[in-house]
């Protein structure tokens, strides 16, 4: 087998690997991408393994409508930033395809296609033992580049609810059409829940809502998207340690929001008035009753509460710096459920298709390294283990903000590269020192409850 591997995109049905690469990347998305963007700069040989296909979430994972919540000036992946004529809008699903088509053959990456990562455990001698579906090899430094969702969580009641309602997760919902007539149950009311209600309820589908713990946030605020102000305040420049949850942060449930038709808020107190039917969160199915918790007055205003904090912040910001700005405002809800409402009568409703939306759990069950907390999640500094040649990126929070998203990935895909590279000249493998980090006793850290969106996700039905 060869030695090393050509800085070329390659696809084939069965790859050969090689015998010993300095670089293996775990994963073929746009963290993977990134990093080899840089490791090519520096002339580090590499190969990226990718179990599906390049960037095939954005593909497979999307429904029709899906938009950017974020503005498209953010899109800022290494060596390829959005050129299009709309920096503040927001990119549709075919465009944000099309803009990583671009990447993907600017980057030419050497990638193998179609091969799962089974096992990576540590040598004796040094480097890392690499077991795939296509063969084995050995690496001087893994980088997991697969992000942290990978599997679509399902609650075990799905198990319960009758045969003839059809149930998908977020994952593989595309369309209004694609469900059979009838009223549609949404669990959970994150990004992808809200949105995708609001896919249905455009579409004129009788949608109830079960709400989780999500906050909100405003589209426009004083006369710019909120990003534009965030980013004046120097929010996405935040690195983890310096945020008030610290680690934290990285459970958080992102904020509801949509850049869908040039991007609006998305209020569910708004959709119950147009006829969407408002829950608590998912508990149960008895039979006859789906079951909710009796907490949907406190769910929409806790969602309330970040949006104005926000907006609050936003507001002291402009005044500090003596901005001219339009003038700002608070809230206030336009529908208050008058009860709780704990059953809902399965057949009576009508309800004939459930969305799954309530996220996804981490599966790094395949790295045989002790480099977790008690948790499952990998202790690092800036995608640094304490495991010399261990490595992860495209997480969330891994750095700031953006670190999972096209915004911030090349900050922290340059950072790992570098790294690798000083430790290729220094023929040694040392790790950062550990204090501070998750999960060690110098890096405990206290939340802080009052922070403006700081909602931890406490458990996985949060939406």
């Amino acid at each position: 087998m060869p030695a090393s591997v050509p800085a070329a995109h390659l696809v084939r049905t069965a790859p050969t690997l090689p015998d010993r690469v300095r670089v293996a990347v775990v994963g073929g998305g746009q963290a993977g991408l990134s990093l080899s963007y840089f490791l090519q700069q520096l002339g580090i040989d590499h190969i990226v393994l990718e179990k599906n296909t390049v960037t095939h979430t954005w593909r497979s994972q999307r429904w029709d409508a899906f938009s950017l919540v974020t503005p498209n000036w953010q899109c800022q992946l290494p060596g390829h930033p959005y050129a299009g004529d709309e920096p503040h809008g927001f990119m549709k699903k075919d465009e944000i395809i099309d803009y990583l088509d671009g990447f993907i053959a600017k980057v030419n990456a050497p990638v193998l296609e179609g091969v799962t990562v089974k096992r990576i455990a540590p040598q004796p001698e040094g480097g890392y033992a690499v077991a795939t579906s296509a063969g084995d090899f050995i690496a001087d430094h893994v980088v997991v580049a697969s992000g942290g969702y990978h599997q679509p969580v399902v609650p075990r009641m799905a198990e319960r609810l009758p045969a003839l309602v059809t149930q998908v997760h977020s994952a593989d919902y595309r369309n209004p059409q694609s469900l059979p007539e009838g009223a549609v149950l949404v669990a959970g009311s994150g990004q992808s829940g809200a949105q995708i209600a609001e896919d249905l309820h455009l579409a004129g589908r009788k949608v109830y809502l079960a709400v989780g713990d999500a906050p909100r946030c405003a589209r426009f605020y004083r006369g710019k998207d909120v990003v534009d102000w965030l980013a004046e305040m120097n929010y996405y420049d935040m690195p983890v340690d310096a945020h008030p949850l610290k680690e934290g942060v990285r459970d958080n449930t992102n904020h509801y929001v949509t850049g869908r038709d040039g991007g609006r808020d998305i209020d569910l107190r708004k959709f119950a008035n147009e006829g969407m039917e408002l829950y608590g969160r998912i508990g149960g199915f008895d039979g006859q009753y789906l079951q909710f918790d009796t907490n949907l007055r406190e769910s929409l205003d806790r969602a309330d509460t970040v949006y104005n904090g926000i907006n609050s912040s936003i507001d002291r910001f402009i005044e500090k710096s003596g901005i001219d700005a339009p003038a700002g405002g608070t809230y206030e809800p336009v529908w208050t459920p008058e009860f709780e409402r704990p059953l809902l009568d399965l057949a009576a409703s009508g309800i004939t298709s459930v969305i799954w939306c309530i996220g996804f759990m981490p599966d790094f069950a395949w790295i045989d390294v002790p480099v977790f907390n008690g948790r499952g999640a990998p202790i690092h500094r800036r995608g640094i283990t304490q495991i010399p040649g261990l490595y992860f990126l495209g997480l969330p929070w891994l750095y700031t903000w953006g670190s999972g998203r096209f915004s911030g990935i090349a900050r922290d895909a340059e950072f790992v590269a570098t790294h690798i590279a000083t430790q290729e000249t220094q023929g040694a493998q040392a790790s950062p020192g550990m204090e501070g980090i998750a999960g060690t006793p110098a890096g405990q850290q206290t939340m802080a409850a009052n922070l403006p969106g700081a909602q931890p996700r406490v458990s996985a039905m949060a939406g």
